[in-house]
């Protein structure tokens, strides 16, 4: 690959450089194929990013064209200046033409980079070798497990044994905040805060700085954290500020901002345990052992985030001790678990490497994700132009600190993992290390009966999908309804507008006789509401607020005509002339209030 390649220099260095692009033809094809193979995305997002960069490099060098000719044409005319003399009008008419030729330029331009770094954040990060290469989850790779994953018979589910603990109240809450919303009861409260306050403790003892984040971020910074596909699948999107805001889904959003347009050179590792509460729409999850708790909109969660030195393996190094501070802290809760390699194709655009913690849930028989530990390189930091080194390296390159996030805990769906692990007979035990932060609870009883089995019978009959023909059949007779309807309304409609002008004594036999003596068309264009004329109105609207800004105007210079009047006359007058404008005062809804005078007074 050649040294200043766009994208191919990529594949040694797992990074992607805004430079100038390579000439070397070969290191396309090599890009291309690690898209392909490691990604499982279009190859043609390269070619994409080539022909937006072709076209901003032509269009750079035209605007810089443009301004050097600008640059001419201005000297000539400075020349007459002075001199004294007039200007000629071709001059004038080349310099005006040079500046609409820039304007067009510079946005054109503008457009061109917005295109081509959108693209190039399509791509996602490169992958080290020893990812497993695959598109299919069931390939990922098992590096480390812990535990007995067993399951006694009779185990419940995380569901059943929240609702006979009275942990939360599930109807309740969906009724409140719709689907997966939800209410922590009595010690389901008391056990959530234990896990925050625990986890928050064991981060703090391994040298983790606590930073509790803003729960919305705005929308130019969140666009430079997060997938574009994120915006629609998991965010929510808050309105009614100066720009459009998104709730978090993870305060590994938030953090990565905090250093954004910041130089490193020193001080790093910088670890931080980000505490946030978190929002994400979950959709497309099913099955009872999704239910409660376990995948919901709202939740509260400890993160790892780590900024750290991009040399050498440091951050891979890091991504390695932040799995292991999640596989003790499992451990310290007796949580069985299995740690995986992800698969290239199953990876987000950050990562270019990711663990995931698969701690055993033994009333579910399954094993459910828990923790994900991903070392994003530089792939943040350079949306976020997070410096790394001197501001003058001696390769006259940029380089960009690294940015890993791991989940320690998302509390809720811990806590289900919890109760499943730690449940009996009669009620469910509380992990020793949680018992001081519950004040000294050790046990939770149950309070409500089991819910009943689900019913084993035979089997659902077979579903017969309707075919076109019967379906149809099905809307027979809808459009010649529809076709009905729609003469009817408008003789209805006229009819009862003139029964409600004149009110008669029997409106029934009223409204009968008028609709057998109504003509549809000639009724309906007589009564007929005039036509909106949009252009009119907005004629009209700025005429009316030309008048007011003329008698505003008028109004101003009287003022000013009479406190130059008083001053000359020698007279003082406390606090000024005061300036009022009637239509600032709220008459039209009915008497002025008095903030209403206050604003317009001025205070």
């Amino acid at each position: 690959p050649g040294p200043d390649c766009l994208l191919c220099a990529c594949v040694t260095s797992r990074t992607i450089s805004l430079a100038p692009s390579c000439s070397t033809l070969c290191s396309f094809a090599q890009t291309k194929e690690a898209i392909r193979t490691w990604r499982y995305k279009d190859v043609g997002l390269v070619d994409k990013v080539m022909e937006y960069d072709a076209e901003w490099r032509a269009t750079r060098g035209a605007l810089d064209n443009a301004k050097k000719d600008k640059g001419v044409t201005q000297k000539q005319i400075t020349e007459y200046h002075k001199k004294k003399e007039p200007v000629p009008d071709e001059l004038t008419t080349k310099k005006q033409e040079h500046e609409a030729l820039i304007e067009e330029l510079t946005a054109k331009e503008k457009e061109l980079i917005i295109a081509r770094d959108e693209t190039i954040s399509k791509i996602g990060n490169l992958v080290p070798d020893d990812v497993p290469v695959h598109d299919d989850e069931d390939y990922n790779i098992v590096v480390d497990t812990w535990g007995l994953f067993e399951r006694t018979e009779g185990m419940l589910s995380h569901y059943d044994l929240v609702q006979m603990a009275g942990l939360a109240n599930l109807t309740r809450g969906s009724e409140v905040a719709g689907s997966r919303g939800y209410f922590l009861t009595g010690y389901g409260v008391l056990l959530n805060q234990a896990l925050i306050s625990y986890a928050m403790r064991f981060l703090t003892s391994r040298g983790y700085k606590l930073l509790q984040t803003p729960f919305v971020m705005n929308k130019s910074l969140m666009g430079r954290v997060a997938q574009l596909a994120d915006f629609d699948e998991q965010l929510y999107k808050v309105t009614g500020a100066s720009e459009d805001q998104y709730l978090i889904a993870t305060s590994e959003q938030p953090i990565c901002a905090y250093h954004k347009d910041e130089w490193f050179n020193k001080g790093l590792p910088l670890k931080y345990a980000g505490y946030s509460t978190c929002f994400r729409k979950e959709a497309g999850a099913h099955g009872r052992d999704q239910l409660g708790i376990f995948r919901v909109h709202q939740f509260e969660k400890i993160e790892q985030f780590v900024v750290c030195s991009p040399e050498g393996r440091e951050s891979w190094d890091m991504q390695e001790t932040m799995i292991e501070n999640s596989k003790d802290f499992y451990k310290s809760l007796g949580i069985p678990f299995r740690v995986v390699n992800i698969v290239s194709g199953e990876l987000n655009d950050a990562a270019a490497k990711k663990y995931d913690l698969e701690a055993w849930f033994p009333g579910s028989n399954a094993h459910r994700e828990l923790v994900s530990c991903s070392n994003c390189t530089d792939y943040q930091s350079r949306r976020l132009e997070a410096r790394y080194g001197q501001a003058k390296s001696g390769d006259g390159k940029k380089h960009y600190v690294h940015m890993l996030n791991s989940t320690l805990i998302a509390t809720e769906r811990a806590m289900c993992c919890v109760i499943e692990n730690y449940q009996t007979e009669t009620g469910i035990k509380v992990p020793e290390v949680l018992q001081e932060y519950m004040g000294g609870v050790t046990f939770i009883p149950f309070v409500n009966k089991a819910p009943p089995p689900a019913k084993k019978g035979a089997a659902a009959p077979t579903q017969h999908p309707p075919t076109e023909a019967e379906l149809k059949e099905m809307d027979a007779g809808k459009s010649d309804l529809q076709a009905y309807m729609d003469g009817l309304v408008p003789q209805l409609n006229v009819a009862l507008n003139t029964i409600a002008a004149e009110r008669p004594a029997d409106p029934v036999a009223a409204l009968a006789a008028l609709l057998a003596k109504c003509n549809t068309k000639e009724a309906v264009a007589a009564n007929a509401a005039p036509a909106f004329d949009e252009a009119a109105a907005e004629e009209a609207r700025k005429a009316d607020a030309a008048r007011k800004e003329a008698e505003k105007a008028a109004l101003e210079a009287a003022n000013t005509a009479k406190a130059a009047e008083l001053e000359a006359s020698g007279k003082q007058v406390a606090g000024g002339v005061h300036k009022f404008d009637a239509s600032e005062v709220d008459v039209n809804g009915g008497d002025a209030t008095a903030d209403d005078l206050m604003e317009a007074f001025g205070f």
